[in-house]
């Protein structure tokens, strides 16, 4: 007769010590990638008043230099080799441009007192202030994508202002607050929605009146 033996079936599984170390890691996995994009986004913010603070430190070494400003200069023809007409003056009128024309596009023919914004840019580097060449009218690009342009004026900010545009709206918030007075629309830094307009003298309702996150802005930063 045959003797039946009976096999105990054992039941396999996480011990809750097993657990509490896999949600260890995920927990230590998680706050790296978190750590790791606000240290991304610190370098961003950093770059973007580096950025400005060293326009601003080249336009002014420049105008100590020769008594001008950059792009604005109507001596720069006969002070650099590297131009050949006096369309590369400004038009020493003792202003960048005017309000309106940051982001003329690059790379077409200048014109006699014209383009100071973008010739701005070009006189630095002919200066050797900014890397590149004094032909070279292209503006610098911020840490968000956007570019770098500067102008008389901008929304109600009086004076040469610098704009960073394209700068998405939790970090404009984070600017705003740590360089200024929290309102987009008040003092030394203002904004307006990307592509909507940085006109001298704009109206206050024509300026963002609040950040959302879901938004990109072109902020101005007085010099």
């Amino acid at each position: 007769m045959l003797k039946l033996q009976r096999i105990n079936m054992k039941q396999k599984g996480f011990t809750l010590v097993e657990i509490a170390i896999v949600l260890v890691i995920v927990g230590l996995l998680i706050g790296g990638v978190l750590k790791g994009q606000e240290m991304i986004t610190n370098a961003k913010l950093k770059r973007i008043e580096s950025d400005n603070a060293g326009i601003a430190a080249a336009m002014f070494s420049y105008q100590d230099r020769y008594l001008q400003l950059p792009g604005d200069d109507n001596g720069a023809f006969g002070r650099f080799t590297v131009y050949t007409a006096t369309s590369d003056n400004g038009d020493g009128d003792g202003t960048i441009g005017n309000s309106t024309d940051w982001n003329l596009p690059t790379g077409g023919t200048w014109t006699v007192g014209g383009e100071e914004t973008l010739k701005f840019f070009a006189h630095l580097r002919a200066a050797g202030l900014v890397a590149g060449s004094g032909k070279d009218d292209t503006r610098p690009s911020n840490a968000y994508g956007g570019q770098i342009g500067i102008q008389d004026g901008a929304l109600k900010i009086a004076g040469h202002v610098t704009i960073f545009g394209a700068i998405e709206g939790p970090i404009a918030t984070i600017i705003e607050g740590r360089l200024d007075d929290g309102d987009p629309a008040t003092g030394r830094v203002q904004s307006n929605l990307a592509k909507a307009g940085m006109d001298g003298g704009a109206t206050p309702d024509t300026a963002a009146t609040n950040y959302t996150d879901d938004k990109r802005y072109d902020m101005a930063f007085r010099l």
